[in-house]
């Protein structure tokens, strides 16, 4: 309990004290930079093959001539855009963005480059914090997009290439009681992921003590709690928004 309000008490310094707009502009392009662009080659390629080992197990395990071959599709989509898009993506995302982070704010503040900033009167956690905390939060909604594109057609050029499924029976079930509503539920998660991982890694690395050996351990519990924090939200956020 003593850390979960340390970790409050943190959050509540981001929004005091802050610096001038225009410096924080400059600050989240390049965080969206590092934190968006440079992650769009892992996404793709985890988003591409999470739908197309979707769609060939679920064909492979739909042997029931009364079923007809459209629900493969039905099902990549649905547990794509509800699951395997905003989840696995943010859990990726936590493993390189979150040890990123941590690894970034714990070696500045065992070289005491944030007590330097704070010599300086400038708040050293709303500076180097916001920006990574709205970066996160704009760039994991386009990331999980993404993915859920990708996830989609991954699965219907592995339903093609293998025969499963026609491309006629999967562009029919993906338009199949579709539910709009389950877009925005996948972009409400993925910016409620962005802002734990962004925080709780900046956390774990803001208040590292020591030296690299440290830095290591901060990291590896970034992306730990980050990876418990996305799945305790995920149920809490179907539990709200779904169930």
């Amino acid at each position: 309990m003593s850390k979960l309000g340390k970790y409050l008490i943190f959050l509540s310094k981001l929004f005091t004290n802050r610096e001038k707009f225009r410096v924080y502009w400059t600050l989240t392009m390049q965080e969206c930079k590092d934190i968006g662009i440079d992650s769009m080659l892992i996404v793709t390629i985890v988003a591409s093959f999470l739908g197309a080992v979707t769609c060939v197990q679920t064909a492979a395990n739909m042997d029931n001539p009364f079923v007809p071959k459209y629900i493969i599709s039905l099902i990549v989509r649905d547990s794509t855009i509800l699951e395997l898009g905003p989840t696995i993506t943010c859990v990726v995302l936590a493993g390189k963005i979150g040890s990123n982070i941590a690894s970034q704010l714990g070696t500045m503040r065992i070289s005491e480059q944030i007590d330097a900033l704070e010599v300086m009167g400038i708040n050293s956690s709303s500076y180097l914090v916001l920006p990574k905390m709205i970066a996160s939060m704009v760039t994991f909604p386009m990331l999980v997009t993404l993915a859920c594109f990708l996830g989609i057609y991954g699965g219907y050029l592995a339903g093609w290439l293998t025969g499963s499924v026609t491309q006629q029976d999967y562009i029919y079930g993906l338009q199949f009681a579709f539910k709009p509503s389950y877009v925005i539920f996948a972009i409400i998660k993925s910016v409620v992921f962005g802002f734990l991982v962004a925080t709780i890694a900046a956390f774990q690395g803001f208040y590292t003590k020591g030296g690299a050996y440290e830095v290591g351990k901060a990291s590896t519990a970034a992306v730990t709690n980050s990876c418990i924090a996305i799945l305790i939200a995920d149920y809490l956020l179907a539990q709200l928004l779904v169930g």
